[in-house]
């Protein structure tokens, strides 16, 4: 009979990796982890792959071996191994949630610490339902009507982690001006999305800049991402890139670090928070100026 090996969640992906790394930086092989949990060395991969799930008690002795006696670091491994196959709270939604949006919604549940840059659509996290309602309908090919009000749940459900009483999560965004300027919507449902954003920035996790046109060509341009970080010792973080058909996770130090350099880059090209508050004003007055004309 064949077996079919289960698709990696986002947290066995994230233990796997992190094994991995570990038991190379001590200097073991897959056949050194293997002897230790009395398995093979195929099934190490595979836990190493995300594709297996792996005991508590099989990671403690995995980094007794690896020398690792940073217990907040243990801890968090223990606790990944121990959620590995946890249902999230969009699991209620059933199907209409796919694989890859869930895997993108246990890294955002998990994250304490998330920047993004977007250039043409306000950030997810910070968009009005009206504004998100507009653009799911801008594009046939992502989802079918009937399931657009479900999508709206979900969407309240994530932005809960901007607003809840307990270690809210840090939101640092960096929006080009077309995505201010693109009137999503029509004006009235954008001039209610701008309202928004200046009523969100009002918190102290969250950090809004504008990169403004004149700026010209700048590190971004290769298109919006976002960048996970989590409370871990040494994390470097998970990027996040999409585009309408797929979605790809860089997890290696390298990737990571090279987007979080983007970001940086942006960062100083980028008017600053107060600034960005001030030009958002003036935009969102521009926009109905130009609607009491009509």
């Amino acid at each position: 009979m064949k077996v079919v090996e289960q698709v990696p969640t986002v947290r066995r992906r994230r233990l796997g990796s992190e094994l991995r790394k570990l038991r190379e930086e001590a200097g073991r092989s897959l056949e050194d982890a293997a002897t230790i949990l009395e398995c093979s060395r195929s099934k190490i991969s595979r836990i190493e792959l995300g594709y297996l799930g792996i005991r508590v008690r099989d990671v403690r002795d995995l980094l007794d071996d690896y020398g690792v006696t940073d217990e907040t670091l243990r801890t968090h491994l223990a606790a990944l191994a121990r959620d590995g196959n946890k249902r999230g709270w969009w699991d209620a939604y059933g199907q209409i949630i796919q694989p890859a949006y869930a895997n993108y919604l246990d890294l955002e549940s998990d994250a304490n610490y998330i920047r993004t840059f977007q250039s043409i659509l306000i950030p997810g996290l910070l968009q009005t339902e009206a504004y998100s309602r507009a653009v799911i309908r801008a594009n046939p090919a992502l989802v079918r009507d009937e399931v657009v009000d479900t999508l709206m749940k979900v969407r309240a459900e994530r932005q809960a982690i901007l607003t809840r009483d307990t270690e809210p999560v840090r939101f640092w965004a960096i929006i080009g001006e077309a995505a201010l300027r693109t009137p999503i919507g029509g004006a009235d449902v954008m001039s209610a999305q701008l309202h928004h954003l200046a009523e969100m920035v009002k918190r102290p996790n969250i950090t809004l800049q504008v990169l403004p046109y004149s700026v010209g060509a700048h590190a971004g341009l290769s298109g919006p991402f976002v960048i996970f970080s989590f409370a871990v010792p040494n994390d470097t973080g998970v990027v996040f890139l999409e585009n309408l058909s797929s979605s790809l996770y860089l997890e290696t130090p390298d990737e990571a670090a090279g987007y979080t350099l983007v970001f940086d880059d942006l960062r100083s090209s980028a008017l600053n928070p107060a600034d960005s508050l001030e030009y958002i004003a003036r935009i969102t007055h521009e926009l109905g100026t130009k609607e009491a004309k009509r």
